[in-house]
């Protein structure tokens, strides 16, 4: 194989990950016009067209499914191989590909990405905010920050952050206007926000009782895609939100939000990161793990600098865990637990 057949074929890879000529140009750093010619130079090569084209849509052929089964696992040994050179480094150095959802990419992996980065200057962090896949087979990234809920089964699990709870908060404006909810039930009376999913799925309200769990139904409100907006609607008074008690600790403690319906709110299982093997782990991602495990980190994590160490124990004590997948077909499902995190 010749070098520029390598490039040709990363160049396919990225463009069938991306379903997009102009996403993986941009992905691989080059013009759309020099992807489109590499991938026209491979399929001239192959003498088999591996690409539909349209004015809207790029999707592979049979063939090029064919070859993208055979070439993406490939190449990512051929990264992962590279990625074990970090252990002859003094220092980690290359690209991590994290995958977070919107929360925990405010409550995680914001808190840390200064100092990170200071600490780490030879690493390259892509983060890529989605809050709805938790599956990293499709090579698009290293490793994955969420809740314990939203993870496959069959990743390698490390939890990042302590647990907390969920909550159902409005401000005292809201409150005075509205009245206060006293039972999940009178939820149906409130304007809510509600979180929906790209797939069109909304976010459950949960709750608890007795050792019951069950989804309330809500009123009429608000519906967004956008967690700072879930935020905002609460703060203005426009409506009650859920979500977890680390997103609005701030805005309880100055008076501008307020707790309803506490002895119904479930835990939340803490912030968790997960990749798919510890075979041949890359350097940055060992790396990240560590630095995510220090006290400091901890303490940025919970946004707390004064607290003592002994507060973060339980996070620091939590050890790296596989969670064997189901006797299943397909995809692994993601396991579905009362706080769904995000």
């Amino acid at each position: 194989m010749q070098p520029s057949d390598l490039a040709r074929l990363t160049t396919f890879v990225a463009v069938a990950e991306r379903g997009s000529f102009a996403k993986a140009a941009s992905a691989l750093g080059r013009t759309t016009s020099t992807v489109s010619h590499t991938i026209r130079t491979l399929e001239e090569g192959l003498r088999i067209r591996l690409f539909n084209r349209t004015t809207r849509s790029v999707a592979l052929t049979e063939a090029g499914e064919a070859l993208m089964a055979r070439v993406q696992p490939l190449l990512e040994e051929l990264r992962q191989a590279v990625g074990a050179m970090d252990a002859f480094r003094d220092a980690p150095a290359g690209r991590l590909r994290l995958s977070v959802s919107s929360l925990a990419l405010s409550l995680v992996v914001a808190q840390v990405l200064r100092s990170f980065t200071r600490a780490y200057p030879g690493v390259t962090l892509e983060i890529a905010v989605d809050d709805e896949a938790g599956d990293l087979t499709d090579g698009r990234a290293d490793a994955g920050v969420r809740s314990l809920a939203r993870i496959p089964r069959d990743m390698i699990t490390a939890r990042i952050a302590p647990p907390g709870r969920q909550v159902v908060v409005a401000s005292p404006d809201y409150l005075r206007r509205h009245g206060t909810p006293r039972t999940p039930a009178d939820l149906a009376q409130h304007r809510c926000v509600q979180f929906r999913f790209a797939s069109g799925a909304f976010f459950r309200w949960e709750f608890q009782e007795a050792g019951r769990r069950f989804e309330a139904a809500l009123g009429a409100g608000v519906v967004t895609d956008n967690i700072d907006l879930l935020l905002r609607a609460a703060l203005d008074g426009v409506a009650v939100s859920y979500t977890l008690d680390a997103h609005v600790a701030p805005y309880i403690a100055d008076g501008r939000l307020q707790c309803v319906l506490e002895p119904y709110c479930p835990a939340f299982d803490g912030w968790h990161l997960y990749y798919p093997s510890r075979r041949n782990m890359p350097g940055p991602l060992k790396a990240f793990l560590e630095f995510l495990r220090r006290p400091e980190s901890a303490r940025a994590i919970a946004e707390d600098a004064s607290a003592p160490d002994a507060a973060f124990a339980q996070v620091r004590s939590f050890e790296t865990i596989e969670r064997p997948a189901r006797a299943s077909r397909g995809t692994a499902p993601i396991r579905r637990t009362l706080a769904q995190g995000r």
